[in-house]
């Protein structure tokens, strides 16, 4: 089931004395912060007055926050935005947030795990299966391994290349 919020990033500090905090971003869009009026932390939902990326970081003055202690209790804190915020995704592409907990199986039907994470490597996404009393099973998404993708059947089908998994 596709989840209404999905998570942004996480608040990892303050930033200098005003209550401006500091949000470490979860998405591959750097410019997605420019993009939003507001988002949420812990189902409260904070507007943005004025928001700039430093050092990897997002740096972001929202309503009602107007000093450090008040910036502080907001650290370590989840933040989400609402699915319908974000649009539509190109053909192919998905939220890890949807892939997490998928069932993944080979095309002759042998089920291998579930997806538990998604590692980014630069080059291709990796899903990070868990096999029970096993070792995690790391499985690369490109063409010719993942053949099928559905999220509302909850399982991904693959055709695992010779040597993947010994």
């Amino acid at each position: 089931m596709k989840q209404q919020y999905l998570e942004l990033g996480k608040v990892v500090n303050t930033h200098g004395i005003r209550g401006e905090i500091k949000i470490q971003p979860w998405c591959d869009d750097p410019n997605l912060f420019d993009q939003l009026s507001y988002f949420y932390i812990d189902g409260v939902r904070y507007e943005i007055k004025k928001n700039r990326l430093h050092k990897n970081c997002e740096i972001v003055l929202v309503e009602g926050i107007t000093n450090i202690n008040q910036a502080e209790l907001l650290k370590n804190k989840i933040v989400t935005i609402e699915r319908e915020m974000l649009g539509a995704l190109p053909e192919g592409t998905y939220y890890i947030a949807d892939l997490i907990g998928l069932s993944v199986r080979t095309k002759d039907g042998q089920t291998l795990g579930n997806i538990v994470d998604v590692l980014k490597t630069g080059s291709n996404d990796v899903y990070i299966l868990d096999k029970p009393k096993e070792k995690p099973i790391l499985i690369p998404v490109i063409d010719q391994v993942v053949k099928e993708v559905n999220i509302d059947g909850g399982f991904v089908t693959v055709e695992l290349m010779e040597g993947l998994i010994d």
